[in-house]
């Protein structure tokens, strides 16, 4: 059941958001009169040397105007060894949006960050934050990064090129520390490679390859979780 809920990707991405899971709520709510909330865990990603653990729990609040539902998510990474939990919001447009005061004002958009790669030393955790607006064509990737031991995060993206999508891919092999993103035009074909260091700065990197370590670890506790009416 969980892998028909994760193969489906509005940006055709290898490391899928549940997508199929969205549209499902969506789809069930539709009949109802009342806003009702939805939860989701990620499965966790457990690092190359056995420390840590990350995972998401997304949330969904469908409301009857479906175009004015919404989709956050928060980040958690686990010290395995001391059992402490560090939750973590990545400062992405519609993540942290300073504008948006209220919830009414976040209404209509999707924020979802999922785990996607460990470096090979686990002192970093590379995750997916996809974001988009309903009934629109707005959607793209950011990376976030998360230095495990300052601890650090950053939120990145392509910058000073010309795109309307960006996807993340996973870790520069081509230029290490940096991550990958394929970007372009929505509607051209052949999008470029581009890798991206955490202060932003973006070099063209043809014939780049995708780097991705870590263990996917199944549980009990991913996959949908129950629903409650909105308050």
């Amino acid at each position: 059941m969980h892998d028909d809920l994760v193969q489906l990707d509005p940006l055709e991405s290898p490391h899928p958001i549940p997508w199929s899971w969205v549209m499902a709520m969506l789809s069930s709510a539709s009949s109802s009169s009342e806003s009702q909330v939805f939860y989701y865990r990620s499965q966790s990603l457990v690092s190359p040397d056995g420390r840590y653990a990350a995972y998401s729990r997304i949330q969904m609040q469908v409301d009857p105007e479906f175009f004015r539902s919404q989709v956050s998510s928060v980040l958690f990474l686990e010290n395995l060894r001391t059992g402490d939990l560090q939750a973590i919001t990545p400062a992405a447009p519609l993540a942290n949006n300073p504008l948006a005061e209220s919830i009414s004002d976040r209404r209509g958009t999707i924020s979802i960050v999922i785990p996607v790669a460990w470096s090979e030393k686990g002192d970093r955790l590379l995750a997916r934050e996809f974001e988009s607006i309903f009934c629109s064509d707005i959607a793209s990737d950011y990376a976030v990064v998360v230095d495990c031991h300052q601890p650090r995060v950053s939120t990145v993206a392509p910058s000073h090129i010309h795109y309307t999508n960006a996807v993340l891919l996973g870790w520069s092999q081509n230029h290490p520390g940096c991550v990958l993103f394929r970007a372009g035009v929505m509607g051209e074909p052949d999008w470029p490679l581009w890798a991206v260091d955490v202060s932003g700065r973006t070099v063209a990197s043809k014939n780049d390859q995708p780097i991705t370590h870590g263990e996917v670890l199944s549980n009990v506790w991913a996959g949908p979780q129950q629903a409650k009416l909105a308050g």
